[in-house]
């Protein structure tokens, strides 16, 4: 008999070894797979470390502000309610040598102004003297909201998400640089009322007249002027002792705010406070770096800080979870904070940011990472630089998000063409001389042959219906279709208080451009034939003469026009947001000339072919070419808003 008890026990310790080599690798799997994502995270810098976090911002803003010119400029990080790091940079008196103080430093947040304009609208609602859906003629007296789409009334609910429909508006009136000309707010307001150019709740459309009407509601229902309400309601409330709204500043204040300064021939020239008391609640607040430290507080904790509440818990999450996109795939807005697209998957990057003429702020919370980061820069022309340089370097160091790499889907040429053209934002004017800035700012959207789209200067690929990412980078645009499916616009994520529309060929640059080059030339040509034909032109006949001198008259008013105007842009946005200079406001006189003498030029062209003047077929067909170009350029004045004195 053949004895099969080795067998077994080999049998059985060869499964119990089997076992226990299974069970070691699974061990060693595991273990490999924490190391590796030990090794991942402690790749990702510690935002709790005061001394990486100094070590990253200095080497981004320092070089930044160097090369920018920039001469003052404050950074404050907080965590789980402690300030990692708080740092000035430059000086808030260039030539005195004062440095920035992040405790004490003013700076100008711009529209971050419009976060504390938001509170005070809920704080509102909440004592019941506001309604987000009632029409907000309900809450003014001295003026009315026109009623341009009948049964469509405003509401609070459209102003906080941008979605009123109004039209932009800003040069010469929003900021201005001389205190003298600030008016009562209801009085601006009026004044400068835009028009509503799309239904309620239909486009994004960021409104700066919008946000300043809010506050002056939260005005009319308190029974306080809003620098005061909000003094009282909010500063005060949470001890923010160096913040207001109050223009030009109070002389306890002034002594620590962050000069403005233009940079030009390598010297730095000091320039007057701006003044946005006009549009207040839109943008006027001075603050310190450490005041907004505690306006975070608040708003990271359900609206209470150090016991003392500007918002109920509900309220603050009605304002974070309600709000607007047209896109759920992408980042809108809340009721009145943006979602910011930084961070990784559940990073909830909620905030705002801000610019005047001379500052760019950010202002940026996180309720998961109970985090805020803070930053404002000065100078003419440079703040954006060191804006631009550090914020979303900021979050991608230290709050970084995978970038898988997506191949652009094999069909896409197939569709690619219905996404082509320009693109222009509804953030605009439409109906004054200053919707002609729209012509320049329009964004192209061109397929490329490796079946991506090339959109501004940023390269997009397909990872869902009218849905984009950057090939490099984490950006993402959701296009929108119209009731036939057609391509209408599009939204980025992360910027949700603005829409862009596919523009109509005849507001694009390349098609004004074309026309207009031609016309100049045609126009000179003029004045060049009237002088080596000098002779000949003096001794025509009458009507040719007449004929002649229409031309020179179409040539000269368009030509002057150009000139005059040129000349009025030379001065640079900067100077147009202050102030609409005389050289413009003379040159709108020639598009009316340019009109008289376009009807008369089409009179004599008339003439000219029923009976037969000028020598010969070409001459005529010349001269009707001038025609063309004289009434080419009465349609662009029309459209762009440049007859008569529109702004």
């Amino acid at each position: 008999m053949i004895d099969n008890t080795k067998n077994r026990d080999s049998k059985m310790n060869s499964k119990a070894n089997n076992k226990v080599r299974a069970g070691l690798s699974c061990l060693l799997a595991m273990t490999l797979l924490w190391m590796t994502n030990s090794v991942h995270a402690n790749n990702v810098p510690d935002v709790t470390d005061p001394a990486i976090v100094e070590a990253f911002v200095d080497g981004v803003v320092k070089p930044s502000m160097k090369n920018n010119h920039n001469p003052s400029g404050v950074v404050m990080v907080m965590k789980d309610d402690n300030i990692i790091f708080a740092k000035g940079y430059g000086y808030i008196d260039v030539d005195k040598r004062i440095p920035v103080d992040p405790q004490t430093s003013l700076f100008r947040p711009g529209s971050i102004s419009k976060l504390f304009t938001w509170v005070s609208v809920m704080q509102q609602v909440e004592q019941g003297k506001l309604d987000l859906d009632v029409d907000v003629n309900t809450y003014l007296s001295t003026f009315k909201v026109a009623d341009t789409w009948p049964g469509r009334p405003v509401t609070l609910r459209h102003i906080m998400t941008h979605t009123a429909g109004f039209e932009d508006g800003a040069l010469g009136y929003l900021i201005l640089n001389d205190p003298t000309q600030i008016v009562p707010l209801a009085e601006s307001l009026q004044q400068h009322q835009p028009a509503r150019v799309n239904p309620p709740g239909e486009h994004v459309a960021y409104s700066n007249w919008a946000t300043a009407l809010a506050g002056l509601i939260v005005a009319n229902v308190s029974g306080q002027d809003f620098n005061s309400y909000v003094q009282q309601h909010i500063f005060d409330v949470l001890g923010m002792t160096s913040s207001t709204f109050v223009e030009p500043l109070p002389p306890e204040l002034d002594a620590n705010m962050a000069k403005a300064y233009r940079y030009e021939a390598d010297q730095y020239t000091e320039l007057n406070y701006e003044i946005v008391s006009n549009f207040g609640p839109a943008g006027a607040m001075a603050t310190t770096a450490y005041d907004m430290s505690l306006f975070a507080r608040a708003l990271l904790n359900n609206g209470e800080y150090n016991g003392k509440r500007i918002l109920k818990a509900v309220t603050l999450k009605q304002m974070l979870e309600q709000g607007f996109s047209h896109d759920e795939r992408v980042r809108g807005t809340g009721l009145g904070f943006l979602k910011r697209r930084f961070g990784p998957d559940g990073f909830d990057n909620f905030g705002h940011d801000g610019a005047t003429n001379v500052f760019v702020s950010h202002f940026g919370l996180s309720l998961k990472e109970h985090f805020m980061l803070f930053s404002s820069f000065s100078g003419v022309p440079g703040a954006h630089g060191p804006h631009s340089d550090l914020v979303k370097a900021f979050y991608d160091e230290f709050f970084p998000r995978d970038v898988p790499v997506i191949t652009p889907p094999a069909d896409f040429a197939e569709r690619a063409e219905k996404y082509a053209g320009t693109y222009n934002n509804w953030r605009n004017n439409f109906t004054q001389a200053e919707s002609l800035l729209g012509l320049f700012a329009g964004t192209q959207v061109t397929p490329m042959p490796d079946n991506t789209l090339m959109i501004g200067d940023k390269r997009y690929v397909e990872v869902e219906h009218n849905l984009f990412r950057e090939v490099n980078d984490y950006g993402r645009i959701a296009f929108q279709e119209d009731a036939n499916g057609q391509i209408s616009g599009y939204v980025i994520d992360g910027f949700g208080v603005m829409q862009f529309y596919k523009a109509p060929f005849y507001q694009t640059m390349g098609f004004t451009s074309w026309l207009m080059g031609l016309s100049i030339i045609v126009f000179i040509s003029v004045w060049i034939r009237l002088a080596y034909q000098w002779r000949t032109y003096k001794q025509m006949a009458l009507p040719e003469k007449n004929t002649f001198r229409a031309s020179i008259a179409v040539a000269s008013f368009n030509l002057l026009f150009l000139i005059i105007f040129t000349l009025g842009l030379s001065a640079g946005i900067d100077e147009l947001i202050y102030a609409i200079p005389t050289t413009l406001k003379v040159s709108l006189i020639f598009p009316i000339l340019a009109l008289i003498a376009t009807l008369y030029h089409l009179y004599c062209t008339t003439q000219v072919w029923q009976r037969s003047l000028l020598n010969g077929i070409w001459a005529r067909l010349r001269y009707s070419v001038v025609s063309g170009c004289a009434v080419f350029m009465v349609w662009f004045y029309y459209y762009w808003n440049l007859f008569g004195f529109q702004y």
